[in-house]
């Protein structure tokens, strides 16, 4: 079967996507921190959106490469999610979020999380379908393009190569 073109480059900024959560008592746990789970559930839906805005399509939620919890966000406080398509691979594209804890009354934001996250475009059947190549423009945008390629070489060869077979 012909491979179908691939669409017009679009630029990363135009799919970045935040969002904000207040931490409420149900997503903590005994301690008054925030539940692993919760945070990786608000990771996936805000990776999902800005692959979703970026191919324009149905998304699935391939692989995390790996989380990393680099402090607690305690009830009460603002967790910020902030997501962005780092580099596209025909019908899959790497997704970096960075999530921020934001204090009460001081509003001093610091970073909490950050993860890669893996998504595939796919049509109403499943079937995974090209995403427009992701056009990065600022140095920080080109340098996690970059970045992106050698995960990308890492997670094949961590793999052996077996692709994935997502429907």
């Amino acid at each position: 079967m012909p491979r179908s073109p691939l669409p017009p480059l679009k630029p990363v900024r135009e799919s970045q996507t935040e969002m904000c959560q207040v931490v409420l008592p149900n997503d903590t746990n005994p301690l008054g921190t925030i539940l692993g789970g919760t945070v990786m559930h608000w990771v996936d839906l805000v990776a999902a959106m800005a692959a979703h805005r970026h191919s324009g399509s149905h998304v699935v939620t391939a692989s995390v490469d790996h989380m990393d919890f680099l402090c607690p966000i305690r009830m009460g406080e603002i967790a910020i999610l902030k997501a962005s398509v780092n580099r596209v691979f025909r019908t899959s594209m790497e997704v970096g979020v960075k999530v921020f804890r934001e204090e009460n009354f001081t509003n001093r934001r610091e970073h909490t999380i950050s993860a890669y996250l893996t998504f595939v475009a796919v049509d109403e059947y499943g079937n995974p379908k090209p995403v427009p190549p992701a056009l990065p423009k600022s140095p920080e945008e080109k340098r996690r393009y970059r970045e992106a390629g050698q995960r990308r070489r890492w997670r094949i060869q961590q793999l052996g190569a077996r692709p994935s077979r997502l429907r």
